[in-house]
């Protein structure tokens, strides 16, 4: 069902914790499925992530996301952070499961939670950078409960 890339970045995960005084800190989640990622980034004054850091609550699909999302993302500029898309995550984990798709949404929506808030702090823009939604259950539609 899991490719081996993804079996190792669930049971060995790359970049487990999170950074203290951050440069930017993102939190995302999916109401649905209950997954809760959060990413940190300690980016330099060339704008150059210098370490990435990661605390996923939910599924092996999602700490493997997020594990290779911060593997992506280590050592590039921001701009390049930018292009590291659920699609690429994916594909460096050779795939997912369909039903795990949106584990790989929630690793770049989490990356671009944390530039966001980079960017707030530091008062610039990120090209192509979009305010990530304010509640992680936001735009989720409530699902009617039958008893």
């Amino acid at each position: 069902m899991y490719s081996e890339k993804v079996m190792d970045h669930f049971e060995h995960p790359r970049n487990v914790g999170e950074i203290e005084n951050a440069s930017g800190v993102g939190t995302v989640g999916n109401a649905k499925c209950g997954d809760i990622m959060r990413i940190y980034l300690d980016i330099d004054e060339n704008q150059i992530i210098r370490d990435v850091k990661f605390k996923t609550f939910g599924c092996g699909a999602a700490v493997a996301t997020s594990s290779m999302a911060t593997e992506m993302v280590k050592g590039k500029t921001i701009q390049e952070a930018m292009e590291v898309t659920n699609k690429a995550v994916m594909e460096a984990l050779d795939g997912l499961p369909p039903v795990k798709v949106h584990c790989s949404l929630l690793a770049e929506e989490a990356i671009h939670a944390a530039l966001w808030d980079y960017a707030e702090k530091h008062d610039i823009k990120i090209e192509g950078l979009e305010k990530p939604k304010s509640d992680i259950h936001e735009g989720e539609e409530a699902e009617e409960e039958e008893y």
